[in-house]
């Protein structure tokens, strides 16, 4: 897919094209979530690093703040990231769906899976951030991010932690962290190691990158 980028200068700063790129998706009407949002939700996070982390989508805490993994999960993802020493600050961190996509069940609004035209429709926005922060490595939290960078037949408990290579960029997937923290007993444990693999893995191949730009 074309990039919302092609015209402009390869040299312009990537906080700027990342800045143009936000005010669009802040007035993007391209799909039927914008009725229904208090916030777009962007991204965050060093646009020099080498890894990006790619989520689902913004839930009811992140479509009211407008900063991705907020809340329980997002406290999972910072517990994730610091057990190998990392922070958000240190990666660059957004979701395939910039709107909160959510149903109505007995006089609230719930978050639901986006839909393959919601995707599509955000899908030159995560294109335009792969293009700014041109990341070497992805790492995909949850089924969704996955069949959208990775691979549509990706299936997540059968191919997350795996490598795959996407043009020259190392990409992995994981569980989500929401998912994990719906998981007890024993599912719960198994969720954990899986996840705790995951990022070491991650760190490992962060680190080697990191080395290589000296």
């Amino acid at each position: 897919m074309d990039s919302l980028f092609d015209s402009l200068e390869e040299g312009e700063d990537r906080q700027e094209r990342l800045a143009e790129l936000a005010r669009q998706v802040s007035v993007c009407t391209r799909c039927d979530l914008a009725l229904n949002r208090t916030n777009t939700v962007f991204g965050t996070g060093d646009p020099y690093s080498p890894l990006m982390l790619v989520g689902e989508g913004p839930g009811e805490n992140e479509d009211a703040t407008g900063l991705p993994f907020v809340g329980r999960a997002g406290k999972l993802l910072d517990d994730i990231l610091a057990a190998v020493r990392l922070t958000r600050q240190d990666v660059y961190l957004t979701n395939i769906v910039k709107c909160r996509a959510a149903v109505q069940e007995g006089g609230r609004m719930k978050n639901r899976q986006p839909r393959a035209g919601e995707i599509k429709a955000c899908n030159p926005y995560l294109q335009g951030q792969l293009d700014a922060v041109k990341p070497e490595i992805i790492l995909c939290l949850g089924s969704p991010a996955a069949k959208t960078v990775i691979d549509r037949d990706f299936k997540i408990t059968r191919d997350r932690g795996k490598w795959y290579d996407l043009d020259g960029i190392k990409a992995m997937a994981t569980f989500h962290p929401a998912y994990v923290l719906r998981q007890r007993g024993e599912d719960l444990d198994m969720a954990k190691r899986a996840v705790w693999k995951d990022i070491q893995n991650v760190y490992a191949e962060y680190q080697r990158v990191l080395e290589a730009r000296e």
